[in-house]
């Protein structure tokens, strides 16, 4: 037996990965555990839990691997902070604590972070090595281009490469300063959201605008060729040498200073909006076309924090320049984890790697699951009322049911999902067809701003029948965007013209208009059997009810906080917000059946998670 932990850790979502000869056992992000949003610190409740899943301990691990190569990090942290003297003095002094506390002395953390039992060899991965590894080596193709894109790993910004069988190799890179992630970034700090957790909040305001600045943003901001290379006119940032993300030249090229944080959302962010996501699909596509042309491939796969842009991945889907399109589920920092396990076994270790024509990563569900009599014994210590279907059929009945009454459901059923979306096992389930469920959804369970899009569930052997997808189009892991067909789309009123941003919402564009997005797009979740037999089963007898064989799906938490992990944060989380109903494997809790909760206990609650 060989047992490969991959961890990343000290910048942005720490998680870890565990693969066991081969096969991937467990994988999770640290935050889960902590209930601290993108907590980056040593995953240590992360690792306990992979090596708790396998049954093992530290000191049986054959290889420890971190997915990047923090001296390399460093060697470019001195090199752009030189480049700037004296200017990036406060920048330099702010960062450098935490590199001569941990990051330069990774080893030393690594050991004391396994309790000094991990005997073996450590492997530190190029980061873009990492991302694509997670992406390419749990992939159902034997080959297949590899994009990586994202902020900054060590250099590189965005990679080109191909994969073939157990091996991977990158041929092209942007470096840094040069990146379509820190201008996704720079927009996202503009308009006054929160860098690296901001840029999705962007993706879901772009419909409501305009792209009245992407000429200026490719005039002024960036230089992009026909093969998707850019340079970008670093007068306009602030990122390598300041505190924050843009400058003084950028805020007069776009018409003042950035937004203030939770200030009101007008016009002008909407367009800049819909400007920076017309110009990231067009980066996208131009790199995906250039991939197909210079690699021959017709597969491909994406990894990095861009990767999870999944209006630009339908974009390339059906540009057709590729047959198939593989994205990592857990595309950003996280996935490195995984990724670097994976390197070290394939291409490494030189073992052999075998295509199915299905994805190895069991529909990402590779977090903690808790047993019915686990949660049982919660929900008494925790004093709630429930009662207990007696099998799958019943439960998936009887929850069906509440649905189409048009109450809204925590799901929290088998293990947890790996990456930042959920999947069908810590999740919020509601009726699509519901004109008010965004609304309601977003202001009175999620707590955060009402534009918010939501994403539908629905049975993949239908999804061709509401969504512009191929028949049986394959999308688990809802990073695909797709336009709702026409023929499910309803007529707009004649004053709708005259309305402005979010008054939009108020009209309905298709038949289920809880997850139809104002440009008649939706991202889009199919289930299956395979990955998900519960879920599919509930999304079943749903449609033998209604008709309908969709759902809203969105994450089992509130606004800046972590998706909830175990039985005792969803109870918290359904308690504290209106949700109507809670499923705990074959539990299901009433709100009505439950005692009262005070404002105060509902305030504190809120409190805990800082918004973002």
């Amino acid at each position: 037996m060989t047992a490969i932990l991959g961890i990343s850790a000290f910048y942005h979502d720490s998680a870890a990965a565990l693969v066991v000869d081969g096969q991937i056992v467990a994988a999770a992000q640290e935050e889960r555990f902590t209930r601290t949003k993108h907590d980056s610190g040593f995953p240590k409740h992360a690792i306990d839990y992979c090596l708790r899943e396998a049954g093992l301990t530290p000191g049986q691990l054959d290889y420890v691997g971190f997915y990047d190569k923090p001296l390399r990090k460093f060697e470019r942290m001195l090199e752009t902070y030189r480049a700037f003297a004296p200017s990036g003095f406060e920048s330099f002094r702010t960062a450098i604590p935490s590199w001569l506390k941990e990051k330069l002395f990774l080893p030393r953390e690594l050991k004391q972070g396994l309790g000094g039992q991990y005997r073996g060899r450590y492997v530190f991965m190029d980061h873009h090595e990492s991302h694509a590894a997670s992406a390419f080596f749990p992939s159902p193709f034997d080959e297949a281009a590899v994009l990586t894109l994202d902020g900054v790993g060590e250099w590189s910004t965005t990679c080109l490469g191909v994969g073939r069988g157990n091996m991977l190799s990158l041929t092209k890179e942007i470096r840094f300063p040069h990146s379509l992630g820190l201008l996704y970034s720079a927009f996202t700090y503009y308009t006054g959201f929160r860098v690296n957790s901001g840029e999705y909040k962007v993706m879901g305001l772009a419909p409501y605008g305009e792209p009245r600045f992407k000429d200026l943003i490719l005039d002024r901001v960036m230089d992009l060729k026909e093969d998707g290379s850019f340079r970008m006119d670093m007068s306009c940032f602030n990122y390598c040498q300041g505190l924050t993300m843009t400058s003084e030249r950028f805020h007069h090229l776009f018409g003042g200073p950035p937004r203030a944080p939770e200030s009101k959302l007008t016009q002008r962010e909407m367009d800049l909006a819909a400007s920076l996501q017309a110009v990231t699909e067009e980066v996208m596509l131009r790199l995906a076309r250039n991939a197909a042309k210079t690699t021959g491939c017709r597969n491909l796969v994406l990894a990095g924090g861009v990767a999870l842009n999944c209006v630009g991945n339908g974009k390339i889907l059906r540009d057709g320049c590729f047959e198939n399109v593989f994205i990592q589920p857990a595309a950003g920092d996280a996935g490195g984890a995984l990724g670097t396990a994976l390197f070290i076994w394939h291409q490494l270790l030189d073992r052999p790697r075998v295509t199915n024509g299905k994805d190895s990563l069991r529909g990402s569900l590779l977090g903690p699951a808790f047993s019915d009599d686990e949660i049982a014994r919660e929900l008494q210590r925790l004093g709630a009322k429930f009662s207990t279907a007696h099998d799958d059929n019943e439960l998936t009945t009887r929850v069906a049911a509440l649905i189409a009454e048009e109450k809204v459901i925590g799901w929290f059923q088998g293990r947890m999902e790996f990456g930042p979306r959920a999947l069908g096992g810590r999740s919020i389930l509601g009726d699509a067809r519901s004109p008010k469920m965004q609304s309601v959804m977003n202001l009175k369970i999620k707590f955060r701003e009402s534009f918010r899009p939501f994403a539908p569930i629905v049975l993949r052997e239908h999804v061709h029948e509401w969504f512009e997808m191929r028949p049986n189009e394959d999308s688990p892991y809802m990073l695909l965007v797709a336009p709702v067909r026409d023929d499910r789309r309803v007529p707009l009123p004649p004053e709708y013209d005259g309305k402005f941003g979010i008054e939009k919402l108020n009209d309905p564009r298709s038949t289920v208009p809880a997850i139809t997005h104002i440009d008649y797009s939706a991202r889009v979740q199919t289930v299956d059997t395979d990955r998900n037999p519960l879920l599919h089963q509930l999304l079943t007898k749903f449609k033998e009810r209604t008709g309908c064989p969709l759902l809203i799906n969105t994450s089992f938490n509130v606004r800046s906080e972590p998706i909830v992990c175990s039985p005792e944060d969803a109870w918290r989380c359904f308690r504290m917000t209106d949700m109507d109903v809670l499923v705990l494997g074959h539990h299901i809790l009433l709100k009505t059946e439950q005692s009262a909760i005070s404002e105060a206990e509902r305030e504190s609650y809120l409190k805990q998670f800082a918004l973002d």
